[in-house]
Order: structure tokens, then sequence, then C-alpha cells
């Protein structure tokens, strides 16, 4: 069975690419970056970004974010895990009609409320070819959405070491 690659899936390559990666390099790509992110393609269909960098602990830490199109149900689709926690993140999101901004829904623990989950969203945002953003938003009972985070991802101009 062969997959038909379509403008969804051509979309992904965007993000392919080797990033230096901040939560406070917002207009200029880091000097020294504590994070960076290699994406590759997994065939046309599929991409994988591998993320290494340190905790705020200082502690190393890696995150895998995959990334594909279900064109049977419209829908972007993919899985994130990070070395610092045991949770399986699973993402259904769409695109909006600009092709700059992929909205991912999921559920996930709530980190302050130990067996409840709740729904999670993050959003790539694409500034320009060469930047990006990730906010991740959680949905709080009777507080609605909240920023947890915002990184901006820089486009290396030289490769990531082996």
């Amino acid at each position: 069975m062969q997959a038909e690659i379509t403008t969804q899936h051509r979309w992904l390559e965007r993000l392919v690419g080797d990033w230096d990666v901040s939560d406070a390099a917002i207009t200029a790509p880091p000097a020294e970056p504590t994070w960076t992110e290699r994406v590759r393609r997994i065939g046309g269909l599929w991409i994988a970004c591998e993320g290494r960098g340190l905790m705020p602990d200082g502690e190393p830490a890696e995150t895998l974010l995959t990334l594909g199109y279900d064109a049977a149900r419209d829908r972007y689709v993919g899985t994130w895990i990070g070395s610092m926690m045991a949770h399986l993140w699973h993402y259904d999101g769409t695109l909006e009609p600009t092709g700059n901004v992929l909205t991912l829904h999921s559920e996930g623990p709530d980190f302050e409320s130990e067996g409840r989950h709740l729904p999670y969203q993050d959003i790539i945002t694409f500034i320009d070819d060469n930047h990006r953003t990730m906010t991740a938003l959680v949905n709080r009972p009777g507080k609605g959405w909240e920023k947890l985070m915002e990184v901006h991802y820089w486009r290396r101009k030289h490769p990531l070491p082996v």
C-alpha cells in the first residue's frame, strides 16, 4: 500500500532542518542555545523532530515529536514524548488557511492535580521560513486557556553536530 503525498504532507517539509531553540531569543537567534532540534523526513508522509537540551534545573533532556497528515480524516496527527515525563501525547490538529499556523490538540495530565487530565494545545506558528514559534496552552476548569510556554525556533545556517 502506497499513500499519496498531498499538499498537506508537503507543508510538513517547512519544518525540516536544524533549529536553535530559545524561550528568551524572540527577535534574533540565540548566541548560545540551550536546546536544538533536528527535523527529518520519514518518506514524504511524516516528519520526526528530535530535540536535545537542558531543563531549567540543568539536567539534559530529549524530546521526539512525530507529525503526519491523515488524509482520510483531513487532520494532522502525531505524537510527542520527552525524557522528563512518562506520558505519551497524541496530537490531532488543523492548519489555518494562511498556511502559517498549525494547532495541535491533545489531552494530558493536570500537573497541579494528580489523576486528572486536561485539554492542551501546541500551536506552531511560522513567522517566516527561518523563524517559528511553538506556544503551549492548557485549558483549566473555570480559568479557560492559559499559556504554559512559548519557544522560538531559529533555522541554523550551519549543521548540528552529529
